[in-house]
């Protein structure tokens, strides 16, 4: 049977809108969809960046969101950092969660999320401007400044040292050489041998400017590292030259050769900030503010510095830092 115009027209009108709406999701399905956030480090194959990873991923299955996890290959790699946080404005990700290679170099497409309606979280290393909601990480000042301290204490507040920076641009490493640098000149006994040389992001970059320095200051006594890259190629290059353990050495971070170093009385102190925290509140700091955005978050999050030392690296608060639970995690 055929239907009279004005039925026909009816039925057509009432199957278009049902179209629509299924194609819109009706609105409420959308806003039970989880959230997507992206979180991007300076680099992957380190493992500070393992931890501030695993922090991340266990805040995201507390709160119920996704994470996207994507950073540059090298961690030196600005132009690759920036086309990440490119891709993800692209993408849509609701929010990101950003660990800035360069304090100045990431400003632009930060401010460019933040315009299309992407706010984001800054981790670990500082940026300038005011485009994000808070920024998460260690007071890197005051972890130089426990670095200078614990190594004028192990040469006794005397002798000849080496500060063996890590890159140009890089804020959060150059406040703990800078902490580290105001707290050693309180120590009239100690003379800086050098401290203008960069070790560069890599272990390997590390290495080769350790062995130069070595060679170079056969005198040297004492020797500080501000990052995990500078202080695993400096202890490769100490142990090669048959110097590890005659030299006092203080450094920067943890991973599994590192603590093996503090374990065998090659390296005298070890500064550790907190990554597995780092990546877990800077999580949670963007998804209040996501899901509160008119709520107040705190501009600044400090995450702490502690030192471990041979003497108490054993101690439970100290392992945790040392090993934070990556596995359980990633």
């Amino acid at each position: 049977m055929t239907l009279p115009f004005r039925t026909w027209r009816s039925a057509f009108a009432l199957s278009l809108l049902a179209v629509l709406l299924a194609s819109c999701g009706g609105g409420a399905a959308n806003s039970d969809a989880a959230l997507s956030v992206a979180v991007i480090p300076m680099g992957t194959t380190h493992e500070y960046w393992k931890s501030i990873h695993a922090g991340a991923e266990k805040a995201a299955a507390e709160l119920g969101v996704e994470i996207v996890w994507k950073g540059p290959q090298k961690e030196d790699d600005r132009a690759q950092q920036i086309a990440v946080v490119e891709d993800m404005i692209a993408r849509r990700v609701q929010g990101i969660v950003l660990a800035p290679l360069d304090r100045t170099g990431l400003r632009r497409v930060v401010a460019e999320a933040r315009q299309a309606g992407i706010p984001t979280v800054i981790v670990d290393s500082g940026l300038e401007g005011d485009d994000f909601v808070s920024f998460v990480a260690t007071d890197n000042y005051q972890g130089g400044v426990a670095g200078a301290q614990r190594l004028a204490e192990v040469m006794g507040e005397k002798g000849k040292i080496i500060l063996m920076r890590v890159m140009v641009g890089l804020e959060s490493t150059r406040d703990r050489e800078q902490g580290f640098l105001d707290e050693i000149a309180k120590y009239p006994g100690i003379e800086i041998l050098s401290d203008n040389q960069y070790g560069g992001i890599t272990t390997e970059t590390a290495y080769q400017t350790g062995e130069n320095l070595l060679n170079r200051f056969p005198e040297v006594e004492g020797i500080f590292c501000p990052n995990e890259s500078t202080t695993f190629g400096m202890l490769r290059a100490l142990t090669d030259a048959g110097k590890a353990g005659k030299i006092r050495f203080v450094g920067f971070d943890s991973s599994d050769k590192l603590i093996q170093g503090l374990e065998e009385g090659h390296l005298q102190g070890l500064v550790l900030q907190n990554p597995f925290l780092m990546g877990d509140l800077g999580v949670r700091t963007i998804v209040e503010h996501l899901q509160n955005p008119s709520g107040e978050i705190q501009k600044r999050i400090d995450t702490g510095v502690r030192l471990a030392t041979p003497e108490n690296m054993n101690e439970p608060e100290i392992q945790a830092l040392l090993r934070p639970p990556i596995e359980e995690y990633l």
